[in-house]
């Protein structure tokens, strides 16, 4: 009896060590879930928060973690998404309808970033004060900074050029230029217009010296700049890790907009630039606008998707309602 009684509670000790074990392992497994997430600068305040204050998240570090990913642009991260390195990334319309079009990729837009609405900042061509240039149609035979050649911020240009009666494929020459060399490719000469960005723009504008030409609100209110989106198949495998992925993105949104000397800081950490240089712009009225909730505009990426389209960046209509799944969309709270 004695034996049979050591036997079973040798038995009971182990079987409870076994279960004890088993939640141990699939309590780190979920722990460990890693979400691989693309990034760039600047202008995405509410991921800026996650990486610097990821203790103010609700899930972030407890049921999930992320592999931050820094890229140059959102065309790179396109292609990552695409090949299945990335799980969720910033993406302009541009470049996810082109991955969408070209590159087989399927994907949601979960979250917005930024945005322009009336009187918020617009990406504008600069000329210097003393330019004889006066209207866009004086720019024909002229040349033109843009950021990357085929970038987001084509379409509308062109559009609004030709409303000017201008080809933007020959009557101007495009040369490309990053937004943060922009000021001193215009004010040396090397081109006669410059597009300008923040935080360039602001930099740009307290020496004096320029004027602003037009600006790509004269083509549509509404223009969304950056965007996040993950991948269908991830969204459809781990809708609960992707909620609260979003989750925790629309409470960064909140978090940037509601405490803005933090977010000075928070931005500060990420791009180096110092805090009295982002307090000239960011989130004042000379910034882009931001949704409270980082809702995603989809109206205003269709009109832009449809411009795309018609400027013959992208080769066939996309329907944008492809791009939304309901369940899993800022905000969520």
């Amino acid at each position: 009896m004695k034996r049979t009684f050591k036997r079973g509670v040798v038995a009971a000790l182990a079987l409870g060590a076994v279960s004890v074990g088993a939640l141990l392992n699939s309590g780190a497994a979920f722990a460990q879930q890693t979400i691989k997430v693309g990034w760039t600068i600047p202008a995405e305040e509410s991921k800026y928060w996650m990486m610097k204050r990821p203790q103010e998240f609700t899930s972030l570090g407890k049921t999930y973690n992320i592999e931050w990913v820094q890229f140059q642009g959102t065309a790179p991260m396109t292609q990552a998404l695409a090949a299945g390195a990335l799980d969720c990334a910033t993406q302009s319309p541009l470049a996810l309808a082109q991955g969408v079009v070209g590159g087989n990729l399927k994907a949601y837009v979960v979250a917005q970033h930024v945005f322009e609405k009336p009187g918020s900042f617009s990406v504008y061509w600069a000329v210097k004060d003393d330019s004889p240039i006066k209207t866009i149609a004086d720019l024909k035979g002229k040349t033109l900074s843009i950021n990357t050649l085929g970038s987001g911020i084509y379409g509308p240009m062109a559009i609004l050029l030709k409303q000017a009666g201008l080809d933007a494929s020959k009557d101007i020459k495009l040369v490309e230029v990053g937004f943060a060399l922009s000021e001193e490719a215009l004010r040396s000469g090397r081109v006669d217009s410059a597009v300008m960005n923040q935080p360039f723009a602001a930099r740009m504008e307290a020496k004096g010296g320029t004027r602003k030409l037009f600006s790509l609100s004269q083509q549509q209110e509404g223009i969304v700049h950056i965007l996040e989106a993950c991948r269908a198949d991830f969204v459809d495998k781990n809708p609960d890790l992707a909620k609260a992925y979003v989750r925790d993105l629309t409470s960064g949104m909140q978090k940037a907009l509601a405490n803005r000397d933090e977010t000075l800081k928070v931005v500060n950490e990420v791009m180096k630039a110092p805090i009295p240089v982002l307090e000239t712009y960011l989130l004042k009225e000379n910034d882009f606008a931001r949704d409270p909730g980082a809702a995603p505009n989809f109206d205003a990426i269709q009109k832009m998707l449809d411009v795309y389209v018609e400027t013959g960046m992208l080769p066939k209509k996309v329907d944008v309602s492809a791009w939304k799944n309901p369940s899993v969309v800022a905000p969520i709270k």
